[in-house]
């Protein structure tokens, strides 16, 4: 019988580290530590009255669990004493105990990570008696003991677990195997109030965690190290927009600038063979506003009054847009004033020469550069 309990015991504990290595969280030397509070009676198993004869016990237990299906507790049970002369002390009888625990439940069904409600566990091992005598004539003896704890895991945590521990218990004083019988038995019924420390998991119990194999690491470090390129460019990128946004700022301060500005017109002086006048347009617009009107009016009058001179308009650009639009509202833009000239102030059209320059260059502030500068030839 022995024997058998000391193999059932290591082959559950094989099973449970086969089962569980490097598949639980929580399982340190440290951790998984339990203390426990029995309560109950023992009584001859034969050549007795079963409840009569049954005699109160109180005893502490000490439990490490090694996997989830084996674990190891000592139990330390003493006898009160009934016997009313028989014992000096308050006891009459002690017995130490090592021993093994099977998780049933666990074994069969798996273990998923958390305790069940109710479990059932198979015990066994060795201990060694002792009666407490009068008279000095105090009794040792070796013992043994099997039974089953029916567990309730109690609470959210799984802290706290209340057993119901029935067992037999053999007083194996004397040689042989012969010992393992009823005469030498006795029956124990106990309850059980058990506090699982927390363990290094945070937890009061071991918990499962996912065994990667080195493939799915370096699958994961690469996607990281590509979501980290990712993250470089998105942040090169926020950067462009960043300095974009500075110049678009720039640009729109300096287009309020020229919008406020008033025009400079160009004269000549009295020995000048030449009369310059400057027309300014807006960003994009080739139709002259009404605030230019007075410079082409300047040019109006002084081909009325001199019907030899003729004048040559000149378009530009300021360098936003592409070469192709910049040539083309360069152009209509000479002709706008051009057109004016005729339409408006009745200049004959072969007196007018309109042509389109590009992106000017003339002033400083590109902004300025959208203009048709309209120039006087004498004759």
């Amino acid at each position: 019988m022995k024997k058998r309990i000391l193999l059932v015991a290591a082959f559950a504990a094989a099973v449970g580290m086969a089962n569980g290595q490097n598949l639980l969280d929580g399982n340190k030397p440290s951790d998984n530590w339990s203390l426990g509070i029995n309560v109950g009676g023992i009584t001859p198993l034969t050549h007795s009255a079963f409840w009569k004869n049954m005699r109160p016990e109180v005893g502490l237990e000490l439990g490490k669990q090694f996997t989830p299906v084996f674990g190891l507790s000592v139990e330390g049970m003493f006898g009160i004493n009934t016997s009313y002369g028989l014992s000096s002390t308050v006891f009459d009888h002690s017995n130490v105990s090592m021993l093994g625990r099977v998780n049933l439940f666990n074994w069969l069904g798996g273990y998923h990570g958390t305790p069940r409600t109710f479990d059932m566990e198979l015990v066994g091992g060795m201990g060694w008696g002792h009666n407490y005598w009068a008279g000095g004539a105090d009794d040792n003896y070796a013992t043994s003991k099997a039974g089953l704890n029916f567990n309730f895991n109690l609470g959210e945590r799984k802290a706290w677990t209340v057993a119901i521990k029935p067992a037999f218990v053999w007083n194996l004083e004397g040689d042989g195997p012969a010992r393992y019988n009823a005469n030498n038995a006795g029956v124990e019924l106990l309850a059980g109030f058990t506090y699982h420390f927390k363990n290094s998991n945070g937890k009061h119990h071991m918990s499962l965690t996912r065994a990667y194999d080195q493939a799915e690491i370096d699958a994961l470090n690469g996607r990281i190290n590509e979501l980290r390129d990712a993250k470089a460019k998105l942040d090169a990128a926020n950067q462009q927009i960043a300095d974009l946004r500075n110049q678009l700022n720039d640009c729109n301060s300096a287009l309020e600038a020229c919008k406020n500005k008033k025009p400079e017109v160009q004269t000549v002086t009295e020995t000048s063979q030449k009369l310059e006048s400057v027309v300014t347009f807006r960003q994009g617009r080739a139709t002259v506003d009404a605030s230019q009107l007075p410079n082409v009016e300047r040019i109006a009058t002084y081909l009325k009054n001199n019907k030899n001179a003729s004048v040559s308009i000149k378009g530009y650009a300021s360098p936003e847009g592409s070469v192709e639009v910049n040539e083309r509202i360069a152009k209509q833009r000479a002709e706008a004033v051009k057109t004016l000239l005729i339409n408006k102030y009745k200049i004959a059209a072969d007196r007018i020469v309109a042509e389109g320059q590009g992106v000017g260059n003339m002033f400083e502030e590109p902004d300025w550069n959208r203009v048709s500068i309209c120039t006087i030839d004498k004759k």
